[in-house]
């Protein structure tokens, strides 16, 4: 059974509340437990630090890394926080070089705000690229579409996620 992601036209104001609910859907129909906090708008990692002091939230923090590929096509990147792309090595994987997509790229092709990128809910074309540092992690959390929304869940129920999305996916060499 695969979840279906209904491509919607970016600049529809529902966009947002639609990926949102495409996380939720997504969560039930994986029997993924799942917790989530209501807070001011996050969109750059100092925020989400602070709010995540203050809420005491101690999952692992994900950023999803939006790029085009060259000649055509997007890919995203699922990895921790902190860690840094390495293009090289994701060209290496899709076979075409990458860059980062301008924020104005990025909200025509998947309507997430900037400092929003959700992993999940994204057009059937995006291939993910998945860092398998996240399955070590007791939890991860991400930005479910809404910037004032954080969902967090067992690093080790990525895969059950992961199998119902009609996404191309590669996982990053466990080296990497």
């Amino acid at each position: 059974m695969s979840l279906s992601n209904e491509l919607v036209e970016a600049s529809s104001p529902n966009k947002i509340d639609q990926i949102y609910q495409i996380n939720i859907d997504l969560f039930t129909q994986a029997g993924v437990h799942y917790q989530e906090w209501q807070h001011e708008p996050i969109l750059d990692f100092d925020t989400d630090q602070r709010i995540s002091d203050e809420l005491g939230i101690t999952a692992a923090p994900t950023k999803s890394l939006f790029m085009k590929l060259k000649g055509g096509g997007h890919c995203l990147l699922l990895t921790h926080r902190d860690n840094r792309l390495d293009s090289k090595l994701v060209k290496s994987l899709v076979g075409k070089r990458v860059s980062i997509c301008s924020n104005e790229e990025m909200i025509a092709a998947i309507g997430c705000e900037p400092g929003a990128v959700c992993p999940f809910g994204l057009p059937e074309h995006v291939t993910l690229i998945i860092d398998p540092v996240l399955y070590g992690f007791n939890e991860i959390m991400y930005t479910p579409g809404k910037p004032t929304s954080t969902f967090s869940f067992a690093g080790a129920k990525l895969d059950s996620l992961l199998a119902l999305l009609p996404n191309p996916q590669i996982q990053l060499p466990s080296s990497a």
